[in-house]
């Protein structure tokens, strides 16, 4: 799957520990439904109810739905999960598998995102070839994340956006009411995980998202 900005629009985050008891799959099986133009695999954290074995099997099972949709699967920070299930993409953090090696490894078989939140780490990421976007924040306070960098903010975004030519999706804290907000920094789209894994109405919430 080449990489096209668009699908950053509607970008769903989401693992076991976002969600209710087994219904991770029927969370992810809704919000594509409902029309997400991406989605990452994030299964991490003490919260996590997955064992590796089942890890597995819920990423290939998501994997397949996604391709079923024609919708972009993304696996986070694990390169060797990512290959397993023949992912379409990795997203890598600052702190976790460097990325010049990701793009080594993988980045002419996967859409290759990495997490930048400061202007610098834009500059550092503007040098390295390879990767396809960033995904820039917390724009808003999170409780999804708990090693969660500074707040940015939307001024922050609007500065990481200016700095680079690359696609930026925003990520962070963001509610239905900050979507048009996020799209007005220049960032290609929104990454969430509990506005939509939380959400009473799905279908509503990801075409507030595709409406922004």
């Amino acid at each position: 799957m080449t990489f096209d900005a668009s699908i950053l629009k509607a970008y769903f985050v989401c693992g076991s520990q976002d969600v209710d008891k087994n219904q991770l799959v029927p969370t992810v099986e809704a919000a594509i439904t409902a029309g997400i133009t991406a989605f990452q695999f994030r299964d991490k954290g003490a919260q996590s109810t997955l064992t590796p074995t089942k890890r597995v099997e819920a990423a290939q099972q998501l994997r397949d739905k996604c391709a079923q949709a024609g919708i972009p699967f993304f696996v986070d920070d694990d390169v060797s999960l990512a290959k397993q299930v023949n992912a379409d993409g990795i997203h890598v953090g600052q702190s976790d598998e460097q990325i010049q090696a990701v793009v080594d490894e993988v980045g002419n078989q996967m859409i290759v995102g990495l997490s930048c939140s400061a202007l610098s780490e834009v500059q550092q990421a503007n040098t390295i070839s390879g990767i396809d976007y960033y995904g820039s924040g917390p724009v808003f306070p999170t409780e999804s994340k708990a090693d969660a960098d500074p707040v940015i903010g939307l001024a922050g975004l609007q500065q990481l956006v200016s700095a680079t030519t690359r696609p930026i999706v925003g990520i962070g804290g963001i509610t239905v009411n900050d979507l048009s907000d996020v799209i007005a920094t220049g960032a290609a789209g929104s990454a969430v995980i509990s506005m939509i894994a939380r959400s009473q109405d799905i279908q509503a919430t990801v075409t507030a998202m595709l409406h922004a």
